[in-house]
């Protein structure tokens, strides 16, 4: 890990991705798992991106004076996907590596085309606190297995109707306590080592760079159009992992 050309290749990754979480406010690690996993392998991608995407969400989590509200509303699911994690990291260690990346694939494709569809599902209220904990469970597994904590985590969120500024911090809170879990599942499988969380935490600084550059891009760019071409570069990310994974 300390060849040049990976530090090269992780510090563009990162500036890269924190871009653009700067730009629409999300997307760092599903970009950075895309990227990294087609280059450096699933479990490396995945400890690379802990310490960046604790630090990055972790802020998102605690400002927006929706914190109490949604801890109280959403503890159910939290907890299912924090607690999930563990058994989807113990997949992780057990199982081939290339069939976990075509699982990655497939979650990405999905995350890209349901941002891409735009189909917008209202969640009955009667229903939310089952539909919480199934998404949380499944969130948590596939957290563990692949690093990605975006579905069916964000597609639940996305169905309470949540306020635009309460559905970011409620994602920001699912993003910092799935990793932090991810982080200590995998530590106590034995799957990082001191170089790669040190690596990581070197990546903090092109993530919170790229993050900078892309809030000021914001003000020159059409959000919308981004989003656009950001979903359709995911789902072609996504499309070269499942080839890569089936041809290898």
């Amino acid at each position: 890990m300390g060849d040049p050309l990976i530090l090269l290749l992780v510090t563009a990754t990162f500036l890269l991705a924190g871009g653009v979480k700067g730009i629409i406010g999300m997307g760092m690690p599903t970009v950075s798992l895309a990227l990294l996993t087609a280059t450096l392998g699933l479990q490396s991608a995945m400890a690379l991106l802990l310490v960046p995407t604790i630090v990055t969400n972790l802020w998102q989590a605690l400002v927006g004076g929706y914190l109490r509200d949604s801890l109280r509303r959403l503890w159910p699911f939290l907890l299912c996907s924090v607690v999930a994690v563990w058994p989807g990291v113990m997949v992780l260690a057990r199982v081939d590596a290339r069939w976990l990346s075509l699982l990655l694939g497939g979650l990405i494709i999905g995350y890209a085309l349901l941002n891409l569809v735009q189909i917008n599902v209202r969640l009955p209220v009667a229903d939310e606190r089952r539909a919480g904990v199934a998404s949380g469970l499944g969130n948590g597994l596939l957290t563990g297995m692949t690093g990605s904590s975006v579905f069916p985590g964000v597609a639940y969120l996305q169905s309470l109707g949540l306020p635009r500024n309460q559905l970011i911090q409620a994602m920001g809170i699912l993003f910092t306590l799935a990793t932090l879990s991810l982080g200590l599942a995998m530590g106590g499988e034995g799957l990082l080592s001191a170089e790669l969380l040190g690596l990581s935490a070197l990546a903090l600084a092109p993530a919170l760079l790229g993050m900078r550059l892309g809030q000021q891009l914001r003000r020159r760019l059409s959000e919308a159009a981004f989003r656009r071409i950001f979903f359709i570069g995911l789902l072609a990310a996504g499309c070269y992992l499942v080839l890569r994974s089936l041809g290898g």
